[in-house]
């Protein structure tokens, strides 16, 4: 059975990747509209998000590999994000 997500909509902004190790790596700065977004991962990893550049630590918030989540933020903020070997974190601002 599939399962229907309703709420409110967004359109697709910016979009990065960032790539993950053992040492935590940031995004670059959101655009001055993004107040979500949206991050998966191709393995799991531990993110942070805030103003400044975020150092992301393992004890951070879990985002389990493959699945889309979709985070609040404030324009100007960046994620960062740290994994135990490599990833790829995708980055989209929702607009």
């Amino acid at each position: 059975m599939a399962s229907i997500i309703t709420g409110n909509a967004s359109r697709l902004g910016a979009a990065q990747n960032v790539s993950l190790t053992t040492t935590s790596a940031a995004s670059t700065a959101f655009g001055s509209q993004t107040y979500s977004v949206l991050l998966v991962a191709t393995a799991a990893c531990n993110i942070r998000i805030s103003d400044g550049t975020p150092t992301a630590v393992t004890t951070d918030t879990l985002l389990p590999a493959n699945f889309p989540m979709i985070f609040l933020c404030t324009p100007g903020q960046k994620v960062a994000g740290v994994t135990a070997s490599t990833a790829t974190l995708s980055v989209t601002e929702l607009v």
